[in-house]
């Protein structure tokens, strides 16, 4: 799985089914010869999707961050027995659910 440096970022060169085998041989994983040529065919598009990101330009600066959130405000809730109306079971003022255990 070796790359061609022109100097100008490159793309990978496509991958060879025999270094597909020899990798698969290290992990212990019997290939067959279509399954390494498949194998091979998409390493060598992953590798392309990586040397298009290579060609992506640096940022010179992080943009400072801001609070794009609404503010907290303190508003009326639910009382305890209208929190509790729609619940299947209820259990001295608790919701009340299913043993775990």
């Amino acid at each position: 799985m070796s790359e061609t440096n022109d100097g100008g970022g490159g793309e990978a060169d496509a991958v060879d089914p025999d270094e597909v085998r020899h990798v698969a041989d290290l992990a212990r994983v019997d290939l067959d010869d279509d399954e390494a040529a498949a194998f091979a065919s998409q390493f060598s598009d992953v590798l392309d999707y990586f040397a298009a990101l290579d060609e992506v330009p640096a940022v010179e600066s992080e943009p400072d961050l801001v609070n794009v959130m609404r503010p907290d405000e303190v508003r009326e809730g639910l009382s305890q027995e209208e929190a509790l109306a729609n619940a299947p079971e209820s259990e001295e003022g608790f919701f009340k659910g299913p043993k775990v255990s």
